[in-house]
């Protein structure tokens, strides 16, 4: 059994919107160049990612809306009907082969499930998906199909899995929520921005799932601006919390790293060092709970150059048992991707001191999170009170 494999193509760049939309795969080249020019990742450790046929497509998407997808990457379907399904918006325009295109991340992350759950390693990394706004009938949010929900529907049909999915996006898991948001056996726990300031404004602490799946939705939307001590603290509370509540069979994290201060799109003010801890935590619930099994994906994160790579290459070193690296950047990636960036590449593993000024709000933001945490892990510890009566 490998440790871990990383699933990769150069095909997942197909998967592009256009040459100025913020979600840009190459984010997902960068990384992977990074690792190799560390010495972190051999050319034995990659495996390739698979399509997903539209059978696995269907177990989460509906068959019309999959359908329109492969119309609209030949140019073949009605603006009105495009709209109809969340496409051609200014989020997810339409592109050539898109189908094609996004079937391949989704079989990119059931390449990873096999790989894990038929014993060839103890986890995978798939950083081509990720895509958890995806809905049934209709793309969102730079998602077309949701590879994370297919995955886990894939898990519980095929290898009959109770899946705990672990999701420190800073927008809401809104479309995996969803899609299990009546079923007791998967738990889903999103960590993210406030939805009064982002997209898509959901994952609120009493969405907490309906009829048997009442209870294994957990939701900890935390306030802008909110530092690495705070979302720390919420994370590792959290996360500890309801696997040992739930007991899942394996763990699935998608790893958006847009709740980095350099990123564009949200209003948190994380740093790199946050991206370095919340590996750690998974990998080691995954070897207390699971024998070990543990698939990460992407997500979101829209600074390409000075955040992605080295918060991504965070995930595959832990998994590998190397996620010690500090200093500086390889001299070779930074030449060979320098005069590409836009920005100056950051020159070493941890992020610059005072690379923010104080926020003054900082206690007050830190207890406000603290008070959301307590919501949210209400019924767990109001169930273990009652067990505990019971006994």
């Amino acid at each position: 059994m490998k440790k871990a494999v990383f699933v990769y193509s150069d095909d997942f760049q197909t998967y592009k919107f256009s040459e100025n939309h913020p979600f840009n795969q190459l984010r997902v080249k960068l990384t992977y160049d990074l690792l190799q020019k560390s010495n972190l990742l051999s050319f034995q450790d990659v495996v390739p990612p698979r399509m997903a046929t539209d059978e696995e497509l269907t177990s989460i998407h509906d068959p019309r809306y999959i359908e329109a997808v492969k119309l609209a990457g030949k140019g073949l379907l009605s603006k009105e009907k495009a709209s109809n399904y969340g496409l051609g918006t200014e989020d997810t325009p339409i592109f050539p082969n898109m189908h094609e295109a996004s079937a391949l991340l989704v079989g990119g992350t059931l390449t990873a499930v096999d790989y894990v759950m038929n014993g060839k390693a103890e986890h995978a990394l798939n950083l081509g998906g990720g895509l958890h706004h995806g809905f049934r009938g209709k793309a969102s949010g730079f998602c077309i199909y949701n590879d994370s929900a297919v995955a886990i529907k894939y898990l519980q049909e095929k290898y009959n899995a109770r899946v705990l999915y672990v999701d420190t996006d800073a927008h809401h898991g809104d479309g995996v929520q969803w899609a299990f948001y009546e079923d007791p056996d998967v738990c889903t726990l999103s960590i993210h921005e406030t939805g009064r300031y982002l997209f898509p404004g959901t994952g609120n602490v009493n969405e907490r799932g309906q009829g048997e799946g009442y209870g294994y939705s957990f939701n900890v939307p935390i306030d802008a601006f909110t530092e690495d001590e705070s979302f720390l603290e919420v994370y590792e509370q959290a996360l500890t919390e309801i696997a040992d509540f739930f007991k899942p069979d394996i763990i699935l994290t998608q790893n958006g790293v847009d709740a980095h201060y350099y990123d564009p799109l949200t209003h948190l003010s994380t740093t790199i060092n946050v991206y370095r801890e919340i590996p750690k935590l998974a990998h080691k619930l995954a070897h207390q709970h699971c024998n070990g099994r543990w698939i990460a994906v992407g997500g979101g994160g829209y600074d390409i150059w000075r955040v992605v790579p080295r918060a991504w290459s965070h995930i595959w070193a832990e998994m590998i048992d190397k996620n010690n690296v500090h200093g500086a950047i390889p001299n070779e990636w930074l030449e060979t991707w320098q005069d590409a960036s836009p920005v100056e590449l950051p020159v070493t593993w941890e992020d610059p001191t005072n690379m923010y000024k104080d926020i003054p709000r900082k206690q007050e933001i830190t207890e406000k999170n603290k008070q959301i945490l307590l919501k949210a892990l209400y019924p767990i510890s109001h169930l273990r009170k009652d067990n505990h009566n019971i006994g």
